[in-house]
């Protein structure tokens, strides 16, 4: 009888776990994003700083804008199944260190050891003080310690058995009185006393530990975004020694998170930039750094103060059987071989280029995983009158994103661009460094000799990698003048640089396009958005909620024929459920601190116009009509941030990408995708990228929210989707029927991302015409002659521009006073 019990109860138990396996649910995910996963703290940002496979377990850290010390920022074990377990442990601060230490079988992350039992030990910020950025193997005793440095030259050796530690340099937190000194620090300690501010790289190998910050202190730095600023620097155990003035982020080499294998003979990497192009150095142990350069996808980057750039790396995403090494650097998904040396530079290639904010990522579960940096409370200097005064999120939080592998290859398209030489002085037969030259269908120069006298510009390539140069092409050009060379597809190379023949001041910019297979109509995941042309149209105003609610209120509206209504004020959670509520005060709230602003732009009859903060004039192209009416109506957002420190710009049917001011702001926006919806608003909620404007009769889906009463609803996705909402088309230009004045350039106008572009130039005097078409290809350079052409009266002038060309901002000037026409297409 017992025995038959027992069988009893065991058949019960295995039909008891076979149902709740049957029926337990994945947890809800949108575009990769998964809510319940959300990271936030009370500070005004909350970034995540590494992430890192160990122990069967994904570890996890956020950190807060400038804390050396506590904050309530955690430690993050994710389990297999996704769930999100805050360790009691958890200091919070800034940290976004992390290294694995083979001979202790420990994860240092942030200021946490983990072993293999996941047992967490902790190493007080009251002893080792300063915003933990990164860690590197010990020169001398790699097996029993580590070091630890800190964004503000702080740097410690770290016993990785006892956490003892002891305090090489002094962190400038410190030395400012930011920390109360403790014991354990000597008061009297020196300071490493390097150039530059926000540190951000540390590695080891050579005999020489690598420190890298990409910023700079003081006024200067928060609004010129071509100070000088950051450094490149190695320490041999005992001195400092400055390897290059420039902003640089990751340090890093084959070995990645493990440090090097063969630490005297492996190559050091280290990635940087400034105002001309991305900066890649490779260090040999016999002959030193040497450097190159690469374009940018992206300029949301810059800023001289480096806050824009959030620990960019360099990470093998591979197996233990096969190596695969992404970089993430402006804006860009690169290719980067595990062999690169100077003797072997082939293989860096551009994959697609991303929006999100990415502070760190890995391999894990056969997925992609990438930390970001998704909404910061603060905005810091991030502020512009298209935006009125609108709020921040009322919390910074921050999300994971998992993806596939081959996603790198799949969003934005890779066009870049990148100066070797930018309004620079000179010398005869000096050589410029090396730009990236292979890896794009279609490329193309910018030229200025800026000089006094004549001179003539030869390109070189080098075509296997192994610094052999051959000479491909020679342009003379006299003083003052400007040219542009394409390259043709026969004309190879795995890099390119440039000589001028005589002294000179000169500007050379690489401009490399994509081929832009998108297509015009929007993906079926924006199914539901409500066309523009719709009369009735459920809205909205976003804001997502402070005081550690962690949900996004929503203000909901219809639009019924043009006339707005009020529907009730709802709020989403982590399991997407849209409720209604009372509650008065937030939706009070809501609707004032976050009312569209009226007349952010000047939609006219040729374009959009902007006149920026600092009073400059940029032309946008224009889509539909239907968009004026409703901007000017203030019924449509036109100016977000939903990616820390950077917007996004709805306007006129297109989304672009809008670095901050101290980035250039409207110098370097960049499109991002045409539509033919009625966006109302948008914003950042737990990683996701969130949209009202939902068509009456759109159904609930995996997209598409709706509250249980059905009047309300919202868009739920990743930011990135905006790339398969539509290829950026437009129409317009700086002059329609415009009295123009001779030899008064017209406005900027964007012509840099499109495709398939064409113009139409035309007048109304009785004599002919002589039109200069300028461009200007980097944003902050020179304008440069394109061509000249002579329009009769009467006339129209035609013209496709080649799929080769590439620049960022066209122009025109007339040679008469007339009435005139410059009409583009980009289709």
């Amino acid at each position: 009888m017992r025995n038959s019990l027992c069988l009893l109860a065991l058949i019960t138990l295995l039909f008891s776990c076979q149902s709740t396996q049957t029926t337990t649910k994945s947890p809800r995910q949108v575009s990769g994003i998964y809510p319940h996963l959300a990271m936030y703290n009370s500070q005004g940002e909350c970034g995540t700083g590494a992430i890192v496979p160990w122990a069967d377990r994904l570890w996890v850290i956020t950190y807060a804008p400038h804390w050396p010390v506590y904050t309530d920022d955690k430690l993050y074990e994710i389990t297999p199944d996704l769930q999100q377990i805050v360790r009691e442990e958890s200091l919070g601060g800034t940290p976004a260190n992390r290294m694995i230490h083979k001979e202790s079988q420990q994860l240092f992350i942030g200021p946490y050891a983990v072993d293999t039992a996941r047992n967490v030990r902790a190493i007080p910020y009251t002893d080792m003080p300063g915003r933990h950025t990164g860690n590197a193997r010990h020169l001398t005793d790699p097996e029993n310690k580590i070091y630890y440095g800190t964004m503000e030259e702080g740097f410690y050796e770290v016993d990785v058995k006892t956490l003892e530690h002891n305090e090489l340099y002094k962190d400038r937190n410190n030395e400012k009185g930011r920390i109360a000194q403790h014991p354990k620090l000597n008061a009297n300690q020196k300071l490493a006393d390097l150039p530059g501010a926000h540190g951000k790289g540390l590695y080891s190998g050579q005999g020489v530990m690598v420190f890298s910050n990409n910023g700079e202190a003081g006024k200067k730095a928060k609004t010129d975004f071509d100070t000088e600023a950051g450094v490149l620097a190695e320490w041999d155990g005992k001195d400092w020694k400055v390897a290059r003035r420039n902003q640089f982020v990751e340090v890093t080499g084959p070995g990645g998170i493990y440090g090097n294998k063969n630490p005297e003979t492996d190559p050091i990497w280290a990635t940087g930039f400034d105002y001309k192009s991305i900066i890649l150095g490779v260090r040999n142990a016999t002959t030193g750094w040497d450097f190159y350069r690469l374009p940018k996808a992206s300029h949301s980057y810059d800023g001289a103060h480096g806050w824009n750039t959030e620990w960019p790396r360099i990470r093998n995403v591979g197996t233990t059987e096969k190596s695969d090494y992404l970089m993430t650097m402006h804006g860009m998904f690169w290719k980067f071989p595990e062999t690169f040396t100077a003797k072997n530079s082939a293989g860096i290639r551009p994959r697609s280029a991303y929006l999100k904010v990415i502070g760190d990522f890995t391999r894990w579960n056969d997925q992609l995983v990438f930390g970001c940096d998704d909404s910061a409370q603060k905005e810091f200097l991030n502020k512009r009158k298209q935006k009125g005064n609108i709020e921040g999120p009322g919390q910074s939080n921050s999300n994971l994103w998992f993806t596939s592998f081959d996603k790198p290859d799949q969003l934005g398209p890779n066009t870049a661009s990148g100066s070797v030489w930018l309004n620079d002085k000179v010398a005869a037969n000096e050589t410029s460094e090396p730009m990236l030259f292979a890896g794009w269908p279609k490329r193309m120069a910018w030229i200025q000799n800026g000089g006094a006298s004549d001179t003539k510009f030869v390109f070189e390539v080098d075509k296997m990698g192994n610094q052999n140069w051959d000479e491909i092409k020679t342009v003379a050009l006299k003083a003052g003048a400007s040219a542009n060379v394409e390259f043709t597809s026969e004309e190879k190379g795995e890099w390119i640089r440039v000589r001028s023949t005589s002294k000179t001041v000169a500007t050379v910019s690489f401009n490399y396009s994509d081929i832009d297979e998108r297509q015009n109509q929007a993906a079926a995941m924006f199914n539901g958005l409500a066309k523009v042309e719709e009369a009735n149209v459920m809205g909205g105003l976003l804001y997502g909620l402070g005081d550690n609610r962690r949900a996004l209120g929503v203000s909901s509206k219809t639009f019924e024929n043009g006339v707005e209504k009020e529907t009730g004020y709802y709020e989403l959670d982590d399991a997407f459920n849209l409720v209604k509520k009372e509650d008065v005060k937030t939706n009070t709230f809501i609707n004032e601190k976050f009312a569209i602003p009226e007349n952010a732009v000047d939609i006219q009859e040729s374009s959009v116009l902007i006149v920026d903060d600092r009073d400059r004039r940029w032309r946008l192209p224009l889509g539909s009509e239907l968009y004026e009416g409703l901007t000017n109506q203030a019924q449509l957002r036109i100016c977000r941030e939903v990616a820390t420190e950077r917007d996004l710009l709805s306007c006129s049917g297109t989304f672009y990408e809008l670095p901050a001011e101290n980035a250039d702001g409207f110098a370097k926006i960049r499109p991002i995708s045409s539509h033919h919806f009625r966006i109302h608003d948008y914003a950042s909620y737990r990683g996701m990228l969130v949209m009202t404007g939902i068509d009456t009769d759109a159904k609930a889906g995996e997209h598409i929210v709706r509250s249980d009463d059905g009047k309300a609803a919202l868009w739920l996705g990743a930011i990135d989707d905006l790339w398969t909402l539509g290829k950026p088309v437009g129409r317009g230009g700086p002059w329609k029927n415009t009295a123009v004045k001779a030899s008064v350039p017209s406005d900027a106008y964007l012509i840099g991302f499109y495709d398939k572009r064409s113009l139409s130039l035309s007048h109304d005097s009785e004599e002919t015409v002589t039109f200069k078409i300028e461009v200007e290809p980097i944003g902050h350079g020179p304008w440069m002659n394109y061509k000249e052409v002579q329009v009769k009266p009467g006339e129209t002038f035609e013209y496709e521009f080649p799929t080769s060309f590439q620049a960022r901002w066209i122009r025109f000037v007339s040679d008469k006073d007339c009435s005139a026409t410059a009409w583009l297409v980009y289709q």
